[in-house]
């Protein structure tokens, strides 16, 4: 039992998260599995406080450092095939905490890939932007590139792009790009869901199968030059722009708020290439504008008031 006050209370999963030791959502499992002590007592509701600084709070038996600030990590890693994307395994298999070869800080994955699926996945021990990441109301839009068995007729696309049932549940607009044609074509998906191998389903759904399957990016962090196996510490650009996505979108009062299935579609539209700044040397005949005179040498310049300067053309005769 906490005898702190009132506003130094927190609950439990969210302390749990805070230290690094899971996501929240894994915190909450934990709690219902009865592996979390609170000063010396099992505690098994999600709605159980307590005070970081002084409470005793152990899970599976280790204590929490109390009143320490826990350093805030953020890892990209490329997952190679036949690597689960947990934090343990019971079979043993390779996990992607095995990758991270003299890291002493304890980290967790965030969201998951299958164990024949590579590409980029996101580790840190920020309980609260993992739990953002991972919710479905945060539309963070995941980019893959997947081979298959055979290509999708542009009415099947179509499909693809407005939702696909799949155990009953119609999936959320996802967006779609033939990348490469052949027998077995590239595609870009981009995805704000992660159903389990909801990828593999879709295709399935028309009767393709997926070959490959890697994920190349997640919001703005690019998978980028590195090889299976490897990992990078996040930019803090890269970090803020997790943090700004995965915010809750804010309505004023006196506007109507999007529906989810349009901030679904504006999450998995296609990205436009930024804009090139137009200088006088780049613009071309094309630009806006009157039509440069033929006899004019030069690029064009901006006339200035007053009577013309520069050499007369002779007069007709009359």
């Amino acid at each position: 039992m906490s005898f702190s006050n009132e506003e130094d209370l927190q609950r439990l999963q969210k302390i749990l998260a805070q230290a690094g030791i899971a996501s929240r959502r894994k915190a909450e499992e934990l709690i219902k599995e009865g592996r979390v002590t609170l000063n010396g007592k099992v505690v098994t509701e999600l709605g159980t406080k307590a005070d970081p600084s002084h409470d005793y709070i152990k899970v599976d038996g280790r204590l929490l450092k109390r009143g320490e600030e826990t350093e805030l990590i953020y890892i990209a890693l490329h997952k190679p095939d036949n690597v689960v994307s947990t934090a343990s395994d019971p079979q043993r298999r390779t996990t992607v905490l095995d990758l991270l070869e003299g890291l002493k800080t304890r980290v967790f994955p965030v969201g998951r890939l299958d164990y024949h699926s590579t590409g980029l996945i996101l580790l840190t021990n920020d309980g609260e932007l993992a739990n953002s990441i991972t919710t479905a109301k945060s539309h963070i839009p995941k980019t893959y590139m997947v081979k298959t068995k055979g290509s999708l007729t542009p009415e099947e696309e179509e499909q693809f792009r407005n939702g696909v049932p799949l155990s009953g549940i119609r999936t959320a607009p996802a967006g779609l790009r033939l990348v490469r044609r052949g027998d077995n074509p590239w595609y870009e998906v981009r995805l704000i869901e992660g159903r389990n191998q909801q990828i593999r389903t879709m295709f399935k759904h028309f009767g393709h199968l997926v070959e490959k399957l890697r994920r190349i990016s997640i919001g703005d962090v690019e998978l980028g030059n590195l090889k299976p196996g490897e990992f990078r510490f996040l930019e803090p650009h890269e970090i803020k722009g997790l943090q700004r996505m995965s915010r809750p979108v804010r309505v004023p009062k006196d506007a109507v708020a999007p529906s989810e299935i349009t901030l679904a579609r504006r999450a998995v539209a296609p990205r436009k290439p930024a804009a090139k700044r137009m200088t006088p040397k780049a613009v071309g005949p094309k630009a806006a504008g009157p039509k440069p005179s033929a006899k004019r040498a030069g690029p064009p310049t901006k006339r200035a008031s007053g009577p013309r300067t520069g050499p007369k053309r002779p007069a007709k005769g009359r």
